[in-house]
């Protein structure tokens, strides 16, 4: 099978080769002039300088993608990458799996690392959450699919990079945002831009409130970043960040099959009675200096903290966690020449230490007289402290004009303690796991500047999340060792008609060994295990046109593709033999469509449509979600009231044809009692939004 999937891509690169090449001759013939699409920068992190230079499978999302349905709800917009799979629900319940890495977690999203700016993302527990940050803040989103990323981690599913949005405009801007949907939804954004000639400023708040469509589902969040650059001079500039938000989310949680067929607006009967919810709040802060040292030297040292204090009642107990992180990280990049030889740099270093403590209640709210959940006495307490650096470098070799070679190495320790002190206190434990070499080789081929051809191999790591470092008792169980595998890539990406076309296809394949099984012993008990080797390979299309229809009207679609196999090598699990099934939690085909007709009257039209196939619901394949297909329109105008003061007006209807789904499942989940599995967690039905604007340029 995989044989036949490389003839197709060598296939579709000769007929591509040879497309290509008429189109050249044509030219001459056709002097009509058309848009473009642009050229697409990547974050001055990486070692190449945009997408079309980069040895790598990266989607993009661009600020005018992120606010492209209703600017709330950051799912659909993520889905739309190939190869990424973001399921969500209430907004706060959300996973997120990269070619299949990461679908077994039970809630929320690991082995994947993210960065807002240079400020990690991802926890000491491993856990990541970026769907708390206001889309309308961002400026652009990087998803490296696979091991790729040597300087952000060598994660086994890749890394996800945030661009907080820093206004370029000169003078001062200001602007208003709102969103009215259904089931109460309610947004509104509020912001602010200075910039000048040594320093910028960029302040934004934003409120969010949702009743949800399910019991116990309501929702709010509000946020207010600040961002700019000060000293700003020829070889310098000193950039901060800092966000702070508030979330209180009540949590419906999962239902069965029998509850999702007949009536999935309702909740788990004992999350409504304790009325459980998720609270917390959050502060990011961080500081970035960049120089030019000389002119093949150039330097980029940050540091940061990352604060999170959090209560969820939840039926079974009362959880509160605190967390405090603090890290530091620099980056030296450069160039040189051997001989004839031209040579691009990066060399660096990454300190993160996480302070974690976790305290667990009994919840009395079977005593509480319906008034939902109570405290009651402490059941837990545990402190974990986890601290790990990265050394990580990366060289791209400029062979000739159209051949180049990049090797990149990532180099990490990890060391953490752990002290329980309830229900009896024992003795501090330390651990720390070997040091992990992951090695990068990538060789790029570019017929011309419109043609990119690549192959590459590396290696990546997860490290295990605290409950999968844990036996049964709360202790450290020293056994657990971090997942590792290669990843092999091979891709194209081509410009056709005058750079009106643009198609990326991209193959992979990557073994995981010393797979991480967190099995579930108790409510909120896990003991992890390593109990297998996994298999993912698939095919990534993207296809992006651009076709100016006339001086009036210009049409933009978008095809994303993925076709996978994800599948379990060797797995047996208490004495289960599940060797062969299909990996639980994500589907294995995914297509997303989407058009953008603009008018020259500020006019515009936006229709996406997603197919999702069915989804492994537990390791022993015997039960799946239901395939479904959504489809989301949008219309506005966006016009000039006053000279500088702008305007956008739109409206949207999401599910348009109310398709029944299930937006998040929950894998592997356990009957209680004689009830059946709680797997499904509802999508919305179909619901409307609109949105105004105003954006004034003094």
């Amino acid at each position: 099978m995989l044989l036949i999937k490389y003839r197709f891509l060598l296939l579709l690169t000769i007929v591509s080769q040879n497309t290509f090449a008429q189109e050249e001759k044509s030219k001459s013939i056709n002097s009509v002039k058309t848009e473009k699409l642009e050229e697409v920068i990547i974050s001055s992190f990486h070692i190449n300088d945009s997408l079309q230079n980069a040895p790598a499978s990266i989607g993009i999302l661009s600020k005018k993608e992120l606010t492209q349905n209703n600017a709330t709800d950051i799912t659909t917009i993520v889905n739309t990458i190939p190869g990424v799979f973001m399921q969500s629900s209430n907004f706060t319940t959300t996973r997120i799996s990269i070619r299949g890495i990461g679908a077994r977690t039970p809630y929320g999203t690991n082995k994947i690392r993210a960065f807002y700016g240079s400020i990690p993302l991802t926890s000491g527990n491993s856990e990541t959450v970026i769907d708390d940050i206001d889309l309308e803040n961002l400026n652009q989103i990087e998803i490296i699919k696979g091991p790729l990323s040597s300087i952000y981690g060598a994660g086994l599913g890749g890394a996800i990079l945030v661009s907080p949005q820093l206004f370029k405009t000169k003078g001062q801007t200001a602007g208003i945002s709102s969103t009215l949907g259904s089931f109460g939804l309610l947004k509104n954004t509020l912001n602010y831009s200075l910039d000048e000639k040594s320093s910028s400023l960029n302040l934004s708040y934003h409120n969010l409130k949702s009743d949800g469509w399910r019991e116990n589902s309501s929702y709010k969040r509000e946020g207010i970043t600040l961002a700019g650059e000060l000293f700003r001079r020829k070889n310098s500039k000193l950039t901060y960040f800092t966000n702070y938000t508030y979330l209180k989310a009540f949590i419906p949680s999962s239902i069965s099959k029998e509850v999702y067929d007949s009536n999935p607006q309702l909740g788990a009967p004992t999350w409504m009675a304790s009325k459980g919810f998720k609270e917390y709040k959050s502060t990011l802060a961080g500081l970035a200096y960049d120089f030019k040292i000389t002119d093949n030297l150039n330097n980029s040292t940050s540091i940061f903290i990352n604060y999170k204090d959090s209560n969820e009642p939840r039926p079974f107990d009362i959880l509160l966690q605190y967390t405090f992180a603090t890290g530091a990280r620099t980056q030296f990049s450069g160039n040189f020449e051997i001989g004839k030889l031209k040579n691009q740099f990066i060399f660096g270093m990454e300190y993160f230490t996480d302070n974690y403590n976790g305290n667990t209640f009994e919840n009395l709210y079977k005593q509480n007289n319906g008034q939902g959940s109570l405290q009651g006495k402490q059941l837990t307490e545990s402190d974990q402290k986890r601290h790990f650096y990265n050394i990580f470098s990366q060289i791209r070799s400029l062979l000739s004009e159209k051949l180049e070679l990049q090797f990149g190495l990532n180099y990490n320790e990890t060391h953490f303690e752990l002290t329980n002190f309830l229900p009896q206190k024992t003795a501090t434990e330390k651990y720390s796991y070997d040091g992990i070499f992951s090695p990068q080789l990538s060789l790029l081929f570019k017929p011309n500047q419109q043609q990119t051809i690549y192959f590459s191999a590396s290696r990546g790591f997860s490290l295990p999340a605290t409950e999968e470092t844990l036996t049964s008792d709360g202790t450290i169980n020293p056994n657990i060792k971090p997942e590792n595998g290669y990843n092999f890539e091979l891709g194209e990406k081509f410009y056709f008609f005058n750079k009106n076309l643009y198609t990326e296809i991209t193959l992979y394949r990557m073994e995981i060994k010393d797979l991480l099984v967190a099995k579930r012993i108790g409510d909120d008990q896990y003991e992890g295990v390593n109990a297998g080797k996994t298999l993912h390979e698939g095919i990534e299309i993207t296809l992006k046109h651009n076709w100016q229809i006339n001086r009036l009207f210009n049409l933009n679609s978008y095809i994303g593709t993925s076709i996978g196999k994800y599948e379990f090598q060797e797995f047996i699990d208490n004495g289960n033999d599940f060797s062969g099934n299909k990996l639980t939690g994500v589907p294995a085909n995914k297509v997303n469509v989407g058009l953008i007709l603009n008018t020259r009257f500020g006019i515009y039209l936006n229709a996406d449509y997603q197919f999702v196939d069915e989804i492994p619901m537990n390791d022993a394949n015997s039960a799946f979600s239901d395939s479904y297909n959504i489809i989301n329109l949008k219309t506005g105008y966006r016009f000039e009231i006053l000279p500088n003061l702008t305007t956008n007006l739109a409206f949207g209807i999401n599910n348009v044809t109310n398709e029944k789904y299930a937006s998040l499942i929950l894998p592997n989940a356990l009957p209680v009692g004689t009830s059946s599995p709680r797997y499904y967690y509802p999508g919305l039905p179909v619901n409307y939004y609109g949105n105004i604007s105003l954006n004034y340029l003094f």
